[in-house]
């Protein structure tokens, strides 16, 4: 049992170095996490069989034997959990990422919209003045829908003070 628990001990302790590869790796990382998983897993088979051979020990080791299994097995699952965390936050900075480039990639509707407009009008054959004219007439609009707005909520205030 002690020859298959230092080589389990020694991996275990390669794992937390790779741990800390992994942080500072970039495009390896992916490769790394694998191996790191792979690693993890045959110490989980190695555990079980660790787990075996500890309940055969004698009874006067068998408790300290169970102990330092025990150990392991908290150690490779803090190391598991550990690796989880990484992966979820590189496929969450992967993603923030893609969003973001997807949002750089947009073109803005409505200064695409406001040209597109333009470029139609002007091959309709609508001059100049026009489309100056709607354009402060739109912004007219906007003053007007304000106003409009103000005075309901006042108007609204108004009954609900009136009212209670």
């Amino acid at each position: 049992m002690e020859p298959l628990y230092q080589q389990t001990h020694k991996q275990v302790h390669e794992i937390q170095s790779h741990m800390g590869r992994l942080e500072t790796a970039d495009k390896q990382s992916v490769h790394l996490e694998n191996e790191i998983q792979a690693s993890i897993d045959q110490i989980f088979s190695r555990l079980e069989r660790l787990e075996i051979l500890s309940s055969k020990e004698p009874p006067n080791k068998r408790q300290n034997a169970k102990l330092r299994v025990d150990q392991l097995k908290y150690d490779v699952q803090h190391l598991q959990t550990a690796l989880r965390n990484f992966q979820h936050r590189r496929y969450a900075r992967e993603q923030q990422e893609r969003q973001r480039e997807e949002l750089l990639s947009r073109t803005f509707t409505t200064n695409g919209t406001q040209k597109k407009i333009l470029d139609i009008a002007n091959m309709l054959g609508l001059s100049n003045t026009v489309m100056r004219l709607i354009e402060k007439r739109a912004f007219q609009d906007k003053f007007f829908m304000i106003g409009g707005m103000l005075l309901t909520c006042a108007v609204m205030y108004l009954v609900v003070q009136y009212l209670t």
